[in-house]
């Protein structure tokens, strides 16, 4: 017997709107270690999202304690002599016209709350230098795509991404995924003694700061009308 299609919002809509809608970056985070139960049933429900022919081709390597302090001190290090190892290619030309709007408000928005001028690249270039300690997080996970063809396989880590940020907000543990952590991804194979795969990029997670400005930065989503067009 077929499934009834649903006319009406099912029992676990409001579950998901309040879930979906309730995670959000943060960029200060408290000391306080994550329980490992919770991180191992966090990062189990996280290798439930969906692949490609089930291929799963993620790989997930989280630091806490004495490795996170190591790793953080060899970003640094990397990022201040300029050794950039980023898997795969960035430019900032990758952005149309319309996405580079939506990053330039939010970049207006994140630095403001943080008291940085429009103008002050120093102030913004010592925050970016700073992100590279994880926000503070007492954790950081890295995700990397195995495999060739890696422009297709990432959509599925992109998956798995998105199903441990939400697994995380279910747990109530705040994260950030970040992309300038895979700007150096031979320094974390290094620090890490990965052998293969590609970094996509590394999230740090932990409980956040709520007494932080920059943790009360909200960003605005395009309308739908914006993004989806429905054929008949």
């Amino acid at each position: 017997m077929s499934r009834p299609t649903p006319t009406a919002p099912t029992e676990l809509s409001g579950c998901a709107e309040k879930l979906i809608r309730g995670r959000h970056a943060t960029r200060a985070f408290r000391p306080d270690a994550v329980p490992a139960d919770t991180m191992r049933a966090i990062f189990s429900l996280a290798g439930t999202a969906p692949s490609n022919s089930n291929a799963q081709p993620w790989q997930v390597e989280v630091v806490s304690g004495a490795a996170r302090e190591r790793l953080a001190n060899a970003l640094e290090a990397a990022h201040a002599e300029q050794r950039v190892s980023a898997d795969l290619p960035y430019s900032e030309d990758m952005y149309a016209q319309v996405h580079r709007a939506r990053r330039a408000a939010f970049g207006a928005e994140l630095y403001g709350a943080l008291g940085i001028g429009p103008d002050d690249h120093a102030a913004r270039a010592a925050y970016d230098a700073e992100s590279l300690r994880f926000y503070g997080a007492p954790h950081a996970a890295f995700l990397f795509v195995h495999g060739d063809g890696v422009a297709r396989l990432t959509a599925d880590v992109g998956a798995y991404m998105q199903t441990l940020l939400l697994a995380m907000t279910a747990y109530g543990v705040d994260s950030c995924p970040q992309g300038l952590l895979s700007f150096y991804a031979d320094t974390v194979r290094g620090e890490l003694g990965v052998t293969g795969g590609k970094l996509l990029v590394g999230i740090s997670f932990g409980y956040a700061d709520e007494t932080a400005p920059v943790n009360r930065v909200t960003t605005e989503r395009a309308a739908l009308e914006a993004t989806t067009i429905f054929h008949d």
